[in-house]
C-alpha cells in the first residue's frame, strides 16, 4: 500500500519549516469519531465548531479537538470536556485549562486577546496547567490514513507507559511527515516521531530545552521563521526553549530575511528561500503527485555591534 509518509521519508524530505502556524492553540476534548474537518465533523455541536473556527480567523488562535488514546467508540458528548488554551511565543509561553459541560461557552472568549498571549482573554476559573508537557499526536485518519496507521500506535504506546499528558489531536498539518506531534507549552512540532524520540523531546521540555532533531518548527512563527529559528539553534548548539526570538521578517515568497535575537544580546540575519521539492511525491495519501514547497537556508550572518 502506497503511503505519503513512506514516500516522504524515502526521499529524505526536510522537516524544518513545515509546522502549522498558530501562536495560540485552543484544544477541546471530544471523544468519539472525527470527520475530515473534525471541528465541524464530530459529536461536538457542528454549529459551535463552525462558530469557533469563524471567530478564530485572523486572531492567531487555532482550534483543534483532542481525545485520549485508545479505542474510540461512537460516544456522544461527555459530561465534561477538558479544555486547554496554550500560547507559544518565546518568554511568554503558558497553558491554561478548565473543564466545561457546554463548549458553547468558549464563544465568549476574547480570541484576539488570547492570540496575542493576553491572559485577560480568559475567565478567572481557568487554572494554570501544571502537569507534564502536553504531547499531542495527530491521529485523524479521515484526513489522511498515515495519521491513523502511524499516529495511533505511537499515541497508544506513549499513553501505556505513563503518559497522562498524551492526547490524540485532529490535525496539525504535514500528513506525509507522520507520525507527527505538537509539544506544549513551547509549540514545537515534530515529524517521523518514535516513542523514544518523543520521550527525549518531552524530557527536554521538562527542563526548558528543545530537541531540534526531527523538529518541524515552532508554531508561533510563520514557516520561514521556523526554519530560521532551527538553523540558528543548530549552528550555535542552542537548546534553551526561550533563548531565541524572531524580531521581524522582511520579504515575501519566495525569499525572506529573518532577524533573530538571543537573550544574551547576539543577533542574526537568516536568508530563507522557498523552493519546490523534487522529484514529485504525494503530499497526502491518494493525492496526485506534487512538488511541495520547502524552506531552504541560503545563509546565516551574525550581526556584530549593531541591531539587526
Amino acid at each position: 500500500m502506497s503511503m505519503c509518509a513512506t514516500a516522504s521519508q524515502d526521499l529524505s524530505e526536510p522537516l524544518a519549516g513545515t509546522a502549522a502556524t498558530a501562536p495560540t492553540w485552543l484544544l477541546i476534548e471530544q471523544p468519539g469519531p472525527w470527520g475530515r474537518a473534525a471541528v465541524t465533523g464530530s459529536h461536538l455541536d457542528p454549529a459551535v465548531g463552525r462558530a469557533l473556527e469563524q471567530a478564530a480567523k485572523g486572531t492567531g488562535v487555532r482550534v483543534a479537538l483532542i481525545r485520549r488514546p485508545g479505542r474510540h467508540a461512537d460516544r456522544h458528548l461527555p459530561a465534561r470536556h477538558r479544555i486547554f488554551v496554550a500560547h507559544t511565543r518565546p518568554g511568554r509561553s503558558w497553558v491554561r485549562t478548565t473543564t466545561l459541560t457546554d463548549p458553547a461557552r468558549l464563544l465568549d472568549l476574547d480570541l484576539a486577546a488570547l492570540g496575542a498571549g493576553d491572559l485577560g482573554g480568559l475567565p478567572a476559573e481557568w487554572a494554570p496547567y501544571t502537569g507534564d508537557p502536553l504531547a499531542l499526536v495527530c491521529t485523524n485518519g479521515k484526513r489522511d490514513r498515515c495519521c491513523a496507521l502511524l499516529g495511533r500506535p505511537l499515541a497508544a504506546e506513549l499513553a501505556a507507559t505513563g503518559g497522562e499528558a498524551v492526547w490524540e489531536i485532529t490535525h496539525i498539518g504535514g500528513h506525509r511527515f507522520s507520525p507527527t506531534l505538537l509539544v506544549l507549552p513551547y509549540g514545537y512540532a515534530y515529524g517521523r516521531a518514535t516513542a523514544d524520540s518523543v520521550r527525549e523531546a518531552l524530557e527536554a521540555v521538562r527542563a526548558g530545552r528543545i530537541v531540534t532533531r526531527g523538529c518541524r518548527g515552532r508554531s508561533a512563527w510563520e514557516r520561514p521563521g521556523q526554519a530560521a529559528d532551527l538553523a540558528v539553534r543548530e549552528l550555535i548548539g542552542e537548546q534553551d526553549a526561550d533563548a531565541l526570538t524572531l524580531l521581524r521578517t522582511e520579504g515575501a515568497s519566495p525569499a525572506w530575511t529573518i532577524a533573530l535575537a538571543h537573550t544574551d544580546g547576539r543577533q542574526w540575519q537568516v536568508s530563507v528561500a522557498e523552493v519546490r521539492t523534487a522529484p514529485p511525491r504525494p503530499e497526502s495519501c491518494g493525492a496526485a503527485l506534487g512538488t511541495p514547497a520547502r524552506m531552504e537556508i541560503i545563509g546565516i550572518r551574525e550581526v556584530v555591534g549593531s541591531a539587526v
